[in-house]
């Protein structure tokens, strides 16, 4: 099993990611940050998160040919739209293949619920 690579801040983990994902997730940091800007960037588990008092809420795992966006108590969020992907008993997330693909509305609500 290859082992997870350590970043220790977040602009180091968009930095080793590949072209086209940067770009996605560059956007999903606009987005959170417009939406949830008590929210701290972290790296937690190889991946880019946001945190609340050092509690995880969403994260940005780079995948090939797309982004996923995800909540970490995914489970027990209120989307009437299905976005959410998953079958764990608490992570949850959306693919994101372009950056069209962040629907502000829908992922707001998940986010700011996420957040509370």
């Amino acid at each position: 099993m290859p082992k997870m690579k350590a970043h220790a801040t977040f602009d180091l983990y968009l930095a080793d990611q590949p072209p086209k994902n940067r770009t996605l997730i560059r956007a999903l940091r606009k987005f959170v940050k417009r939406v949830a800007p008590k929210l701290e960037e972290s790296v937690k588990w190889g991946n880019g998160c946001w945190v609340k008092e050092k509690a995880p809420v969403a994260y940005v795992y780079s995948d090939k040919g797309f982004v996923q966006f995800g909540f970490f108590h995914g489970a027990t969020l209120d989307d009437p739209q299905g976005l959410l992907e998953g079958k764990g008993a608490y992570v949850r997330h959306i693919k994101v293949r372009a950056t069209k693909d962040i629907d502000e509305a829908a992922f707001g609500k998940l986010l700011r619920q996420a957040a509370r």
